[in-house]
């Protein structure tokens, strides 16, 4: 694809093993409130969405105020869980400090709230691996929109298709394609047929320990 300069990482479950952690706080919140759950169709339509989306698909009739306060919420236990667990991804470390060796240029692309990217970073040099981190937090829609990997794109100074983007969600995938960037998935939250039928998916792993970042430059691909 002419070369990948860049690499557009997801945070919660492709660098940080996080995404776990959001599961229990998830079921947590829903019991809090004596609300049935059907986790897997929960997680499988939810993943990679920002909290206010999730909130507004589930109650239409809130408002901005009332979503807020129910994210809050759920942040703060995801908060308490993940400050005594959080771990992150299996080869994650050693592939950031390969692919910025072999000088390519680094960002964080993330749904994520500051709160919960900032106790990431305070456990992990993730802030320091990379050279920005976009979210909605800066007045973006989230994926799949491709705002964010748009925006993570023109602050490195790089076109759509010099660009790779790492994810755990098929979102995250489709946000990528309208981009015009390929995609790697992480197998971290979902099985590899979820991510099935993606035409800018380049490649599938369980973790960043099967993934050398000199050969995912030299693939092309079909945004």
């Amino acid at each position: 694809m002419g070369g990948v300069r860049g690499f557009l990482f997801d945070l919660d479950g492709t660098l940080i093993d996080s995404m776990p952690h959001h599961h229990d706080a998830w079921v947590a919140w829903h019991a809090r409130r004596g609300l049935s759950l059907d986790a897997d169709a929960f997680f499988a339509a939810t993943a990679g969405r920002a909290n206010d989306e999730i909130l507004a698909a589930m109650f239409p009739a809130a408002t901005p105020a009332e979503r807020v306060v129910m994210a809050d919420e759920k942040e703060r236990l995801y908060r308490e869980i993940a400050a005594q667990h959080l771990k992150l991804i299996e080869g994650a470390q050693a592939f950031v400090e390969r692919a910025r060796a072999q000088g390519l240029r680094l960002a964080v692309c993330t749904a994520s709230t500051p709160e919960n990217m900032a106790l990431a970073f305070a456990r992990f040099p993730i802030r320091d691996w990379v050279e920005t981190v976009v979210s909605p937090a800066d007045g973006l829609r989230g994926k799949p929109h491709p705002d964010i990997f748009l925006e993570a794109a023109r602050r490195l100074g790089l076109a759509p298709a010099q660009c790779l983007v790492f994810e755990d969600a098929p979102l995250g995938i489709e946000a990528a394609r309208r981009a015009g960037m390929g995609a790697v998935a992480l197998t971290t939250t979902l099985n590899a047929a979820a991510f099935a039928g993606y035409s800018n998916l380049l490649a599938s792993a369980p973790d960043f320990r099967a993934l050398d970042p000199l050969s995912l430059t030299k693939e092309d691909h079909h945004a």
